[in-house]
């Protein structure tokens, strides 16, 4: 809710990548994305490490159990789809059409998960930033700086402010890829 609070302030939109058994339980939280005017995607239903290594039939089922998910709580199908730790395998293809979903990843990310500083987070995502880049940050709250504030708040404000100093704003994935059809 407080990064929502702050695409709000900034007057931006952004495409949230869900975990479905995350979405099956915080509900209420996926259904203020929406809401609030983000789209709402898919990235799996438990995000596993393993992803990119799955079957056929355990892809479809676990693509498939997101959609109808975030579906059924929010109304609105995802139509992209970003695989966990951004491997992918060669069989989610097939997969992916037989959903009507397509691939998207990132041009930049943070490292936010990885690297604990606001600041080095911030420069990888704002540095030499451009209009279409995707900027992926992580909005969990596990990633957290020393003092314990989630990285995303620490990094959130200013990034917002340097893509409008820039002349830029923060849209979904729906609009910037023309794809509101399911909207």
């Amino acid at each position: 809710p407080r990064v929502l609070d702050l695409l709000d302030r900034h007057q931006a939109k952004a495409s949230f990548f869900c975990v479905g058994e995350k979405a099956a339980a915080y509900p209420d939280i996926a259904r203020e994305i929406v809401r609030r005017g983000h789209s709402l995607e898919n990235h799996s239903h438990r995000h596993s490490r393993a992803f990119a290594f799955y079957g056929l039939f355990r892809l479809k089922r676990d693509v498939e159990s997101v959609q109808t998910i975030i579906t059924g709580i929010t109304g609105r199908a995802p139509r992209f789809f970003r695989a966990p730790i951004g491997l992918r395998s060669p069989l989610l293809d097939p997969v992916l059409a037989r959903c009507g979903l397509r691939y998207v990843s990132w041009t930049r990310r943070g490292l936010d998960a990885i690297h604990r500083d606001p600041e080095s987070v911030l420069q990888r995502l704002a540095g030499g930033l451009a209009a279409g880049d995707i900027l992926l940050l992580h909005d969990n709250g596990y990633s957290r700086t020393g003092d314990g504030t989630p990285v995303v708040l620490a990094v959130l404000p200013e990034l917002l402010d340097r893509i409008q100093a820039k002349g830029l704003r923060s849209v979904t994935l729906r609009t910037a890829l023309g794809d509101e059809s399911a909207v």
